[in-house]
């Protein structure tokens, strides 16, 4: 495989703005970076939940007559 110059990125960035356009490449670069992000974190070891995210609850049938009764 040949060396990626800077031509060739700006090759592909041009070629990625007329493929998906202006408005869907931000959109694609964050799912991208948080694709790598866990990715990264899964071969690290990291099984942990971030702070930022809500920890998963199992609600049972009893649990959601209690909701509804009040």
């Amino acid at each position: 495989m040949g060396n990626v110059g800077p031509f060739e990125i700006v090759g592909l960035l041009l070629l990625a703005l007329l493929l998906f356009g202006a408005r869907r490449l931000p959109e694609i670069g964050r799912a991208v970076g948080n694709g790598l992000r866990e990715f990264k974190s899964a071969i690290a070891g990291g099984d942990e939940l971030h702070e930022d995210e809500p920890t998963p609850t199992k609600q049972t049938e009893a649990t959601r007559r209690k909701r509804n009764a009040v």
